[in-house]
């Protein structure tokens, strides 16, 4: 079974952007080949696709295509603000080492 999520303030940082550019709340993350650790995260806002995993939280969608799917089963997207700065982080289960910039990772 597939389990994503997108925390409370993920979504609201969604619906605030989305709403800015007038573009649906649809939050898409996928995983590209590169960055330091191998893999890195990608988002965007668009549309879901007919093959996509689809996972809401008030409202906003998170959607995930199926080859990121198999990289990001479990996972958890958050949004956090701190001194280093502000970014939406993803809690993955599957990933066996990171790096420091919060964005790339290995399996």
């Amino acid at each position: 079974m597939t389990n994503l999520t997108l925390t409370e303030a993920a979504a609201r940082r969604v619906a605030q952007i989305a709403d800015k550019q007038a573009k649906p709340a649809v939050l898409r993350l996928a995983v590209d080949g590169g960055g330091c650790a191998g893999f890195t995260y990608r988002f965007a806002l668009g549309e879901p696709e007919a093959d996509d995993l689809v996972a809401e939280t008030a409202g906003v969608r998170l959607v995930v295509d199926p080859v990121s799917l198999d990289l990001l089963d479990g996972s958890e997207v958050d949004y956090v603000e701190d001194l280093g700065g502000s970014a939406f982080k993803v809690k993955n289960p599957n990933a066996a080492s990171g790096c420091g910039c919060g964005s790339s990772f290995g399996i």
